[in-house]
């Protein structure tokens, strides 16, 4: 199992808009798997793979089906919104957060002429001289600052559209992988190690395959779109994850998913309803190679998938998932043999 890529994956910096690095790895990392690689005005990395020799229509006959996997390449983070006198440094969420995680981090200021550490923090006073009343609230994502030690001098080096990221590595940890990102460079993984698999087996599939390796998708499903609507999928397959609560405090009925029982088979969120004959396709292919799978719902939330499935005329679409814990903070859990599962069906779809 590929961890080194996921490791290069995940600590490569790329929040909404400010994807070029990821992008710029993971073309390296394909180059040979497909037959064109493109990037598309968003930012989108788009790449093909013809379907095999001997698999291609007679001329004038039907066009091979395209399958689209659409696997985002953003992480949720900040944008610089304000550089103080002082050096104190502002930003504005791109993504998702819940404050409560944001306290006492270290991160990543990203600018065009290197990356400067530093430590994020809420404003107001530490524990020692705080009123009761002041540790029982949660900031707002505006009352947080960065500081990198470089007091009023930190005009010189940051400027307003830096980007900043978490600064935390990805661990192996038992049966578990654990980094910051995971969500969604988990989808990027399968993106590439699925096509790999389909290429080392040399399988004569009849599909022509495209995988968009999507940008913005944490701020509105953006890239996907734009993506989909150039490359007109007949079948789409968003490529996430998704929450896996199996843990203290929440109830059953609201786990989503279990950690080492499979892929995520996804089959609505808010933003799609999944295509049932799909569902039933990939539940029947599961059975055949005996991957493990469950069934799963968001009742919010959305992914690529729902790209895919409204752009342009549309498309049968469906979503593989990797149930992660801790999802949206730097200790992001995916199981391993979940990420294999997901890998392994997504190649046995391509391979037929």
């Amino acid at each position: 199992m590929n961890i080194d890529l996921l490791k290069r994956l995940c600590e490569t910096p790329g929040v909404p808009g400010r994807e070029h690095r990821v992008r710029s790895l993971i073309r390296d990392e394909v180059e040979g798997l497909f037959d064109a690689i493109e990037t598309d005005a968003m930012g989108s990395l788009i790449c093909r793979r013809d379907a095999r020799p001997g698999t291609k229509p007679k001329r004038g006959g039907a066009k091979p089906t395209r399958v689209m996997l659409l696997c985002h390449m953003d992480e949720i983070g900040f944008l610089v919104s304000h550089v103080s006198e002082k050096g104190f440094i502002y930003v504005q969420a791109v993504g998702g957060f819940d404050q409560r995680n944001l306290f006492s981090r270290r991160v990543l200021v990203c600018t065009d002429k290197g990356d400067l550490k530093g430590v994020m923090n809420p404003s107001g006073k530490p524990v020692h001289i705080q009123a009761p009343e002041d540790r029982k609230k949660v900031p707002e994502i505006s009352e947080f600052f960065i500081d990198i030690g470089l007091g009023a001098k930190a005009r010189e080096h940051v400027q307003v559209g830096d980007f900043v990221v978490m600064d935390e590595p990805l661990v192996e940890i038992g049966d578990k992988v654990v980094s910051k990102a995971l969500d969604n460079r988990v989808a990027c993984w399968l993106g590439i190690e699925s096509v790999r698999k389909v290429a080392e087996a040399r399988a004569k599939h009849k599909a022509e395959i495209h995988v968009a390796f999507t940008c913005q998708e944490e701020v509105g499903l953006r890239g996907s779109r734009t993506a989909a609507f150039a490359v007109r999928p007949d079948i789409g397959f968003g490529v996430d994850t998704t929450l896996s609560c199996d843990t203290p405090g929440v109830s059953e009925h609201e786990q989503v998913t279990a950690q080492g029982k499979g892929f995520g088979l996804h089959v609505k969120d808010s933003s799609y309803i999944a295509d049932t004959g799909l569902v039933a396709e990939i539940e029947a292919l599961a059975a055949r190679h005996k991957i493990p799978y469950q069934r799963t719902m968001l009742a919010g939330g959305g992914q690529d998938g729902a790209g895919a499935q409204q752009a342009a005329a549309g498309a049968r679409a469906v979503s593989i998932c990797v149930g992660t814990r801790y999802i949206h903070t730097v200790t992001e859990m995916v199981h391993k043999s979940d990420l294999e599962a997901a890998r392994d069906i997504l190649a046995a779809y391509l391979s037929r």
